[in-house]
């Protein structure tokens, strides 16, 4: 097959993705399947060692800077994330190189054969489209020779098709509300759900959490004879200094204490840096070649699209894929931290399933003006959803059709020295960035950019 076709086989199988609320079970989601697929692609998952990374806010971001910084000790590693921003190759790449799309179609030509098999057995159900894509992932580290691989869990832990690996190192980022249809409406219940993926005498990092959420993790560890590290207590981060461009602070580790600089903003992307830090530092310990070096030097490259980014200026065009209230009120802190500005024109989209009223309650009353729309995707929420809920908080709303023509009104209400925000979701992210690129296919309006 071509890389059109490879898509299109891809996209034909069940997508919860796209399918909000889809029973959170055994049987839906069932290891089982992934295991017995695994097994007959010859265990790929098993080639390389494994960080492993949950948890509901930052677990991108920091699966992201443990990648960057374990290829710039020297060692090739795999990333698989999710969701994607443009193209589902963003999610696996070797030494930050996505797959090409050439790869992609002979991989999918050579592994459709033993996919079409179990599917068509259904003895544990019928694969998922995100089963196949981390199947696909595995399958290229291992065909790269990828030493290690780090795995971002698509939807909680525990029954997460990436959930069949053997971690050298287990991260979990912060745990807050979302997905509550799916995992639980508590804290706790969802921080079970992130622990899932702690293995017996496994090594386990863990992000600051609520205490409902410590104690959780706590728990599993102690459960299951896994050794935890605390980032907060036993790894800490101090900041130094910030732009727009950039931020500065010093992290304490177990082993060594770091002057580093990431090209991410926001407070909660030290938090994430010293949770990757802490993981690094484990491998360490455990004889992996991490240098001191490669730490700061791939922090300082680590490039994640489409969080807290600057895509445009004059006005200041800003992106950021918060979709629940927590991280919604992280961005606005981040904003009245970060940039100056004369007024703010939001421009917002969000998913269905998502706490809207919790999202509208903590940025409406960081806008001057808002403008509300929908992306694409078939979860997206209706307008007057969004307007109705600004409303509620006494801020008046006004929609748009799409983002392309959000970004236009909000850029000519911004005029020079206003900032436009646009957030909600990634996917109201990723129609900014397409709508702020010129033909060659860079920002028409530069600024710094997270790289």
């Amino acid at each position: 097959m071509d890389y059109q076709a490879a898509i299109e086989y891809i996209e034909s199988f069940t997508d919860y993705e796209k399918s909000p609320g889809v029973l959170y079970t055994a049987a839906n989601y069932d290891l089982k399947r992934m295991e017995e697929l695994l097994h007959r692609l010859g265990n790929p998952h098993l080639k390389a060692r494994t960080v492993h990374v949950a948890g509901t806010k930052g677990k991108g971001s920091t699966a992201a800077m443990t990648a960057s910084a374990l290829t710039a000790s020297g060692v090739r590693t795999g990333l698989f994330t999710s969701p994607h921003l443009h193209s589902i190759r963003e999610r696996m790449a070797v030494d930050g190189e996505q797959i090409s799309p050439e790869d992609m179609a002979r991989l999918m030509t050579q592994l459709q054969p033993v996919m079409d098999s179990l599917h068509h057995e259904g003895k544990h159900g019928g694969l998922t489209t995100f089963e196949i894509l981390t199947a696909l992932a595995f399958a290229y580290f291992a065909e790269r020779g990828a030493e290690f691989q780090v795995v971002e869990a698509g939807l909680g832990g525990r029954l997460d098709a990436t959930n069949v690996v053997t971690p050298a190192v287990c991260v979990i980022t912060s745990i807050s509300l979302d997905h509550t249809e799916v995992l639980g409406d508590s804290v706790e219940k969802i921080a079970i759900e992130k622990a899932g993926i702690i293995k017996p005498g496994a090594s386990v990092v863990c992000a600051p959490q609520r205490p409902e959420a410590q104690q959780v993790v706590q728990w599993a560890c102690l459960e299951r004879g896994a050794k935890l590290t605390m980032v907060g207590s036993e790894v800490t981060w101090r900041k130094l200094d910030a732009n727009e461009a950039a931020q500065l602070f010093e992290v304490d580790g177990r082993l060594h204490r770091y002057r580093l600089e990431i090209p991410l903003l926001g407070e909660y992307q030290l938090e994430n840096a010293a949770t990757a830090v802490a993981a690094l530092e484990e491998l360490m310990a455990q004889g992996a070649p991490v240098s001191g070096q490669g730490i700061v030097f791939g922090l300082k490259t680590v490039r994640w699209p489409g969080r807290l980014e600057i895509i445009g200026r004059n006005p200041t065009v800003v992106v950021d894929g918060a979709h629940n209230r927590y991280s919604a009120m992280r961005l606005r802190e981040a904003v009245q931290q970060h940039f100056e500005y004369e007024r703010l024109v939001l421009i917002i989209g969000t998913s269905s399933d998502k706490d809207i009223s919790g999202i509208v309650a903590e940025l409406a009353p960081l806008s001057d003006e808002v403008i509300v729309t929908r992306s694409r995707h078939p979860r997206a929420a209706p307008v007057d959803r969004l307007i109705s809920e600004f409303g509620r908080c006494g801020k008046e709303a006004t929609g748009a059709a799409d983002v392309p023509s959000a970004v236009a009104r909000a850029r000519a209400l911004a005029r020079p020295g206003g900032l436009v925000l646009a957030t909600g979701s990634l996917f109201v992210v990723a129609e900014a960035l397409d709508c702020m690129k010129g033909e060659e296919g860079e920002p028409c309006f530069p600024g710094p950019r997270a790289r």
